[in-house]
């Protein structure tokens, strides 16, 4: 099942208005092994995004009757313009890479009851395909669907009581940035590169933050420029929210 976000014509180099996301396609259960999947792609960017379920929790969660979520980032080496090497050859995994992993971790815990998840384990993994910025968005919005699926197919096996409400809610993210004094919603690579400000922003379903993560990369942001790009990022997450709520048929 797929749903897309439309693109319209704007002011940006890609004919994009400032508040306009990237079109957005999520192709759910595009993994035919995986307990839940989608394919996200928010504009040139393109994750995978899989959730594994295991009955059972870590040696440190046993007994105590709740259940874990946990995810893991990676890019494949020619997801960019020059080919890297896998970070499993090089015999180490990156500061970077750690990060990504536990904010997508943090920010799909946030919607979860891990009580009513009861003893089990969700493994999100988010393999980014294709790079052109927002690789930490996109893995976050597409993971949520993931781990939707996986949710359920745990319910249908018997692993997760009947009527658990185990999702408490919807959580998605988007990026945001200052260009040329402009504030923009979800930027490409290209606009990226050349922020003034760079903020990545998770929220909830309804509109609650999870997560803000900015940086001022040149001049340092004002309270107005931070309440415009956060009104930003709030109206493009309610749009992503609506594609996944469509998606999942909730």
């Amino acid at each position: 099942m797929n749903a897309t976000i439309a693109e319209s014509s704007g002011l940006r180099a890609d004919g994009r208005t400032n508040d306009q996301l990237r079109p957005v396609t999520i192709e759910r259960g595009w993994s035919a092994q995986a307990e839940g999947s989608a394919l996200i792609s928010f504009g040139g960017t393109k994750v995978l995004c899989t959730a594994s379920f295991t009955n059972g929790v870590p040696r440190w969660l046993m007994g105590k009757g709740s259940g874990w979520v946990t995810a893991e980032y990676g890019m494949l080496p020619r997801s960019t313009n020059e080919r890297m090497d896998r970070e499993s050859v090089k015999g180490r995994i990156g500061g970077r890479t750690h990060e990504i992993s536990r904010l997508i971790g943090r920010s799909l815990r946030a919607v979860v009851d891990t009580k009513a998840l009861g003893e089990n384990t969700i493994k999100i993994d988010c393999d980014v395909l294709q790079a052109d910025g927002g690789t930490r968005t996109a893995a976050i919005t597409g993971a949520f669907v993931a781990l939707a699926d996986a949710v359920e197919w745990g319910r249908d096996k018997g692993f997760i009581a009947r009527r658990a409400a185990a999702l408490t809610g919807t959580v998605s993210a988007v990026s945001v940035g200052i260009i040329d004094g402009t504030p923009m919603l979800d930027l490409a690579y290209v606009e990226d590169v050349k922020a003034e400000t760079d903020m990545n922003v998770v929220t909830t379903g309804d509109g609650r933050f999870v997560e803000v993560q900015g940086t001022a990369e040149g001049a340092p942001f004002d309270r107005d420029e931070l309440n415009a790009l956060l009104d930003l990022a709030v109206g493009g997450t309610t749009e992503l929210t609506r594609l996944q709520r469509e998606i999942l048929g909730r």
